[in-house]
């Protein structure tokens, strides 16, 4: 569950300090006092969508804090271990800063970490359902996603297994596709890499031979300057009254030393050995100025050498040895098209193989979803007569998706695969009797939507695992007796866990166990918003503002105390 939550510079927020507690917990407030940005930070923390918009004008970064707390076995504990998170206490930091230039930085126990990932980690723990969602349950390319949202622990290794065998077969049906390309776009290709492959061999290049080169250049075209800078250290060193004739008269004094004085031998020893070393560095300076040679000449050739190479460069690659990369991988490809027939009939056979396995795959993820929906709608249906919409039909009916001019033909028949299975999942729906089924999207109502959402959620807390549910006005459309029975089913989602939910329901706010109520201020000519903890008697004033809409009464007075005596016979366990 969440536990608190930090907020400092963002929006209209300036700083701002949460304390949640189990259960349900609403926030009320007058239209546009913040109530939606918090549930925005809160979005953003779990990895949403930032900008530099969300920054409170005149600072320099937003930041949004989030402790969360979670069941010891939670599988999310084993997902933060992969990627390096330290979960003791089964507690998890997530902390996000969005600087005025719109970038994020993102941690979690303290730990830097990718988007991607506080994302991942985020929507583990907390589910948030806000308008969006509502188009989503209208679009009906979301279905599947709902569906197998419901399945997931039953699709589980089929579902893996066959998304593995269709990115193989995906990536050998495109080489397929590569191959049997346009006959004159191939012969194109061929004469393009004859020319390219022709080049690269008359040149006969060897490995690391421009680095070779360079440095030959390099010696040749300073050749006079050391051929005078080594001659004249082997002149410094050798011959009459040069640096080892000294030397060596010294070996001679101290050898006549040792014989008067012992405690001498290590001096001796060492410019003995000096002398040695040193008579050797001078004949191997002698031997390379006999082996320097001015010859322009073969400066001329390196110089065009280097030029042909570089030439090449410009066309294959940025070294010698790139260019010879690039002529393996020509080669190969070359040998690949002129020989494409028997290429792409070893492909197929091999693709054949596998869009058959994929097929048995498909079949399997197909009869799992079947039965899931047919748990699905059953489990629907019960959580919307709760809701007074029992005589509403619901069916989630699975399908086989069209096929598309690159479905394989198996068995003398198109076979649609896509990334998730060869299904198409759409919500169908009948609101009152004798009127048949028809897409949801085209039958339900605003009020109806949100019902048929609540119970989706209804169903989804349970099987998820998520630590939190938040829910954004999700009583859209609705009042009456369909406003108690939404008040009722948010309640008793909040049972054993928490539920977080922005209301301008007053039967919603009565079923609270905390209420929260949201206010802008103003504050040295700058707006900011604060969280107020309500009181009971304050809790009274708040809920009969909601249902008065302008000035509270006694007799609205009355009504909220009402509401929140029946909200409290109706939490008392049967």
């Amino acid at each position: 569950m969440l536990i608190e939550l930090s907020i400092r510079h963002f929006a209209i927020i300036d700083e701002l300090t949460v304390q949640f507690e189990k259960g349900l917990t609403v926030l009320t407030g007058e239209t546009g006092a913040g109530k939606s940005i918090i549930i925005d930070a809160i979005g953003l923390l779990l990895g949403g969508r930032g900008s530099a918009e969300y920054v409170r004008h005149g600072e320099k970064r937003a930041e949004i804090e989030g402790l969360f707390i979670v069941e010891d076995d939670h599988p999310i504990i084993t997902k933060a271990m992969e990627f390096g998170i330290d979960a003791q206490d089964s507690m998890f930091i997530l902390r996000r800063n969005i600087t005025s230039q719109g970038k994020s930085i993102c941690r979690i126990n303290g730990k830097l970490v990718t988007l991607a990932i506080l994302r991942e980690i985020g929507q583990a723990l907390v589910d948030i359902h806000g308008q969006h969602e509502h188009q989503s349950l209208m679009q009906a390319e979301e279905h599947i996603s709902m569906l197998d949202g419901f399945a997931f622990k039953k699709l589980g290794d089929t579902f893996k297994e066959y998304q593995t065998l269709f990115q193989q077969a995906q990536h050998l049906q495109k080489q397929v596709l590569s191959l049997s390309e346009n006959e004159q776009e191939l012969a194109q290709k061929v004469d393009l890499y004859q020319y390219q492959l022709e080049e690269i061999e008359q040149a006969g290049l060897k490995p690391e031979e421009d680095v070779q080169l360079m440095n030959e250049r390099h010696k040749l075209a300073h050749s006079e300057k050391l051929y005078s800078l080594l001659q004249d250290s082997y002149l410094s060193l050798y011959g009459e009254g040069k640096g080892l004739d000294f030397i060596n008269h010294a070996v001679s004094h101290l050898e006549e030393a040792l014989s008067i004085d012992q405690e001498l031998k290590d001096v001796f020893e060492s410019v003995s050995n000096s002398y040695y070393l040193l008579e050797e560095a001078a004949y191997a300076l002698r031997d390379r100025v006999e082996q320097i040679e001015f010859d322009p000449n073969r400066l001329e050739f390196i110089e065009g050498r280097l030029h042909e190479i570089q030439r090449l460069k410009r066309k294959y690659g940025e070294t010698v040895d790139d260019i010879l990369i690039y002529s393996s991988k020509v080669e190969e490809e070359l040998d690949s098209i002129i020989h494409k027939d028997d290429r792409i009939s070893k492909l197929q056979n091999e693709l054949d193989g596998l869009w058959q396995d994929l097929l048995v795959e498909a079949k399997a993820l197909s009869n799992i979803r079947k039965q899931a929906a047919l748990e699905l709608t059953n489990s629907i249906h019960e959580q919307l007569r709760s809701l007074y919409m029992e005589k509403t039909i619901f069916d989630v009916r699975v399908m086989e998706k069209p096929a598309s001019k690159l479905s394989p033909v198996i068995d003398g028949k198109k076979v649609p695969f896509s990334q998730d299975g060869m299904d198409a999942v759409e919500f169908y729906l009948s609101t009152n009797p004798g009127e048949p089924m028809k897409p949801l999207s085209k039958v339900a109502s605003g009020g109806e939507i949100s019902r048929i959402m609540l119970a989706i959620k209804s169903i989804f807390s349970n099987e998820q695992g998520v630590t939190a549910v938040i829910f954004d006005e999700v009583d859209t459309g609705v009042s009456g007796r369909v406003a108690q029975a939404i008040a009722e089913k948010i309640h008793a989602i909040s049972i054993g866990s928490q539920v977080l939910c922005i209301t301008h329901l007053p039967q919603v706010a009565a079923m609270a166990d905390s209420h929260l109520y949201i206010q802008k201020q103003e504050e040295n000519d700058r707006v900011k918003t604060s969280v107020k903890a309500l009181t009971t008697e304050e809790k009274i004033n708040e809920i009969a503002r909601m249902i008065s809409g302008v000035e509270v009464t006694e007799l609205t007075r009355e009504h909220a105390k009402e509401l929140l005596e029946l909200a409290e016979s109706l939490k008392q366990p049967a």
